[in-house]
């Protein structure tokens, strides 16, 4: 396995739309590479652009300090169905580190993805599992957190980073 540096913003390749991922096996080393890089960081989830690889897939594992390491790869992931309230939660992004961004989102989503073996699975994920998997589905889109708020909070958390 190999840490992958993480791109920092505004680098233009996290605002590019992902292409999907044809076959399953081209992308497992990257998908080993990337959970590595992540528990260094350390971070909960990571998208294939913040490592500068523009591919629909994605690393997370939302088990929590005290719970064993629950790695899930997502490959060519979509949320098949929202039925939940909005939430907001304090989202921190390690392509932009340092800044954290109050982002409302559905609190429960249907995931559709395949694995590191393309196996295809439906999975209900709720509470911050869900919130993760919309962010890292945000990336492999082109969107970045700053993209979800108002010009005026924008400006000032762009102001805060650049100063940094």
């Amino acid at each position: 396995m190999t840490l992958r540096p993480i791109l920092r913003w505004p680098d233009p390749r996290l605002a590019q739309v992902c292409a999907p991922v044809d076959d399953v096996k081209s992308v497992r080393t990257l998908a080993q590479d990337m959970l590595e890089t992540m528990y260094a960081a350390p971070g909960r989830g990571l998208a294939a652009p913040q490592v500068g690889e523009l591919v629909r897939l994605f690393v997370m594992d939302t088990s929590g300090a005290d719970a064993p390491p629950a790695p899930m790869i997502c490959i060519n992931p979509s949320i098949t169905n929202v039925d939940s309230p909005l939430v907001e939660m304090d989202e921190g992004c390690l392509s932009i580190p340092g800044i954290r961004v109050s982002v409302p989102r559905p609190s429960r989503v249907a995931l559709h993805f395949a694995d590191g073996f393309g196996t295809q699975h439906d999975m209900q994920l709720d509470g911050f599992a869900a919130l993760c998997a919309q962010h890292e589905l945000d990336h492999l889109n082109g969107i970045v957190t700053l993209d979800r708020i108002n010009q005026n909070d924008r400006s000032r958390l762009i102001a805060e980073y650049e100063a940094q």
